[in-house]
This record gives structure tokens, C-alpha cells and sequence, in this order.
């Protein structure tokens, strides 16, 4: 099968892992840093990491949208799904994603109108459906999903429809990297740069990492040999003494992003002052607002949200597992008192999380029996 099966070639594998070892230096411990969720999966998927020379370590990013939405935002959707002929929808992993009190899973149970969508676009649909009904979209991801967050906005403005509105949770890639490389307590060789925010914004937003921090960045696809190929990327320019970024995603990513995309989100979205992250607090204009063109459609406007900052468990660690400062299985209730069905924070809960690739692909049993 032409782009997949080229890409989970065994042999090829070996080779690559072969070149690795040749590529590292074996008095120097490298940490890499994969940006994206979708890497995080591939790797304990495939076992990408266990082709690693021992001085070789990945450490997960804040690439998952779900996994970064913080407790307060989630208590707003719930407030907002529990308003009278409200019908909130949003995308699946957002239903188990804990508020302060609840899920939205769990406030469809009590009696909220709460529905999953695979699309923005099937939010507009139900609201064209249920006329006397107010219908919100739930909007979260970075880059990857804003788009189309954004041409559904525009057809909602073109058909004038007056029952449909957003509470828009979306957030940018490049604040989120430079609060990490600001952070004391992280050390960081390089990155493997996120390919599907890269597919939008193209590569160059991601310059300032070797501009001003002297870190390596190779934006990579998802299948087991282009995150292999991308390590020995990384690791070459640091044996080189170089630090570039590079496309090794080229069949996906162009240079310069999605133009189209990039105009429709500039017309629909502002970026906000200030948003919270879970785990890196508040970082400023590092996520998107309708703006005032499409004011109307700001159900942060329409309805009234609680707004109040809510301080994650004490027993999650998730946040620390964002920034990379901690591996899932570090946490004190990773596989016990969080577990998928039962997730106490953000990153079990995530198709994308980094709690959830450890838990789902064995990575919590084998470093309890190597312990």
C-alpha cells in the first residue's frame, strides 16, 4: 500500500537504527523533545524507542490539544451545555476530559444535551436541524483543526444562521515551545517538530527554536521510519555542530504552510491576550478568539461562563508530564487510581496523550518489572 507500507519496513528499520549508533556520541546523553501526541503514539506503537541507543531519550511535548485544555475551560462547557435548549457538541475525547465537579460525559447523564461530532460541520448541520434550539461547537486543537473551525464559522455567517455559536479553545504551537525553552528545569537537545500544525503553519514559524535557543528542529511525519529518519536528522546536525530547521515531512508539509488556511483563520480568529495551559499556567497570545467580524458567533458572549481558574488535582501530574519534566509512569497514580476508563487528568484521557500511548501499549508493565 503506497505511504504506509514504505514506511514500517523492518529492514529499513534496522538500517536506520544502525545509523543512529553510528550517529551518537557515546559520552553525551541526548533528550529529544517530540512535540506532537500523534508522535508519542507512533513511538510506543511500534516501539521506536527500543531502537535507541540507551543515551538516546524521547521526552513528550504539549502537542496534545485535548491533554492542555485546562479544568476551567471544561466547567465553561459545562455550564454553557447545562443553559435551557442548548445542545453543546464537541469531539469525542472531550467528554471524559475532567472539569472541577464533572465530565461532559458525565453532565449528558444528568440531563445535558451533550452530542459528539466527528466535524465543525456536523455542529452547523444539528443547528440547520433544531431551529429553536441553540446549538454550540466546543472548538479545541492548534493549527491542524482551527481551519476548519474557521470555514464553518464563515458558512455559518453565509447562511445566516442565528441559532449556531462557538466556544473557541483553540491554541498555537510556537508560545507553548518558547515557555519550555525559557524553563530552568527542562534540558532540551532538539525537537522533533509537530507535522500536522506544520501541514497549516508551514516550517518557518518554528525558526526562532535554532535562532535563538541553538536547538536542532526536524518537522517529521508520523509512520515508525520518518520518526526514525528524523532522530538521525537531529542527531547529525548536533554532531555537526548545526542547528536547522528541517522538513523531513516534504510529501505533506510545504515551506510556507497552507496559504488558504492561514487567510481564513486570520479573518475569523484574533489571538487572545492571555490563556491558560494546564501545566505551563497562562502564556500570552498563545490561543485564538472569533473576532469581532464574527463576534456573533461567540457563545462566550451569547452565554455566561464561570471563567474561574480551577487548580488541577493534587494527585495529577499531568502538567509535568507536558513539559517532558516526567515520564507517565512517574506519576503516582498512573495505572492505579488513573486509568483510562477512570482518568483522573488530561493526558490518559487523550487519544493523544501521552498517559494513554504508555497505558495502551504496555510501557507502565515492562518499567515496573525492569524496577
Amino acid at each position: 500500500m503506497r505511504f504506509v507500507d514504505e514506511y514500517r519496513d523492518a529492514a529499513l528499520g534496522r538500517a536506520l537504527a544502525g545509523e543512529i549508533l553510528a550517529a551518537v556520541d557515546p559520552a553525551r546523553h541526548y533528550k529529544v523533545m517530540e512535540v506532537c501526541g500523534g508522535h508519542t503514539h507512533s513511538i510506543y506503537k511500534y516501539g521506536v524507542d527500543d531502537l535507541l541507543p540507551d543515551n538516546v531519550e524521547l521526552v513528550h511535548g504539549p502537542g496534545c490539544p485535548v491533554c492542555v485544555i485546562p479544568m476551567g475551560r471544561v466547567d465553561d462547557g459545562i455550564a454553557v451545555a447545562g443553559e435551557a435548549k442548548v445542545i453543546l457538541t464537541c469531539f469525542g475525547d472531550m467528554l471524559r476530559v475532567p472539569g472541577s465537579r464533572q465530565t461532559l460525559l458525565e453532565a449528558k447523564a444528568e440531563g445535558a444535551d451533550v452530542r459528539m461530532v466527528y466535524s465543525p460541520l456536523d455542529a452547523l448541520r444539528i443547528a440547520r436541524e433544531n431551529p429553536d434550539r441553540e446549538v454550540v461547537f466546543f472548538a479545541i486543537g492548534f493549527e491542524t483543526t482551527a481551519p476548519s473551525t474557521a470555514l464553518t464559522l464563515k458558512r455559518a455567517k453565509r447562511e445566516r444562521i442565528p441559532n449556531f455559536s462557538c466556544i473557541c479553545n483553540h491554541v498555537t504551537i510556537v508560545p507553548p515551545l518558547r515557555a519550555l525553552l525559557e524553563s530552568p528545569d527542562l534540558r532540551l537537545d532538539g525537537f522533533l517538530g509537530p507535522g500536522h500544525v506544520c501541514t497549516v503553519v508551514g516550517a518557518r514559524p518554528l525558526r526562532f527554536i535554532p535562532a535563538d535557543y541553538g536547538r536542532p528542529v526536524v518537522v517529521s511525519g508520523f509512520e515508525p521510519l520518518d520518526i526514525l529518519q528524523s532522530i538521525l536528522m537531529i542527531l547529525r546536525q548536533l554532531g555537526d555542530g548545526r542547528a536547522e530547521v528541517e522538513n523531513q515531512y516534504r510529501r505533506v508539509v510545504p515551506d510556507e504552510g497552507n496559504l488558504r488556511a492561514l487567510e481564513v483563520m486570520a479573518e475569523v480568529f484574533e489571538l487572545r491576550p492571555h490563556f491558560e495551559w494546564r501545566g505551563l499556567g497562562f502564556i500570552s497570545q498563545s490561543a485564538l478568539r472569533l473576532s469581532e467580524a464574527y463576534a456573533d458567533f461567540d457563545a462566550e458572549r451569547r452565554f455566561s461562563t464561570p471563567g474561574v481558574r480551577v487548580a488541577d488535582p493534587k494527585a495529577c501530574q499531568c502538567g509535568e508530564v507536558l513539559k517532558g519534566v516526567i515520564k507517565p509512569w512517574e506519576c503516582k497514580v498512573f495505572g492505579t487510581g488513573c486509568t483510562p476508563e477512570h482518568a483522573i487528568g488530561t493526558c490518559m484521557v487523550s487519544p493523544e496523550g501521552a498517559c494513554a500511548a504508555y497505558y495502551n501499549f504496555g510501557r507502565y508493565a515492562r518499567h515496573k518489572e525492569a524496577v
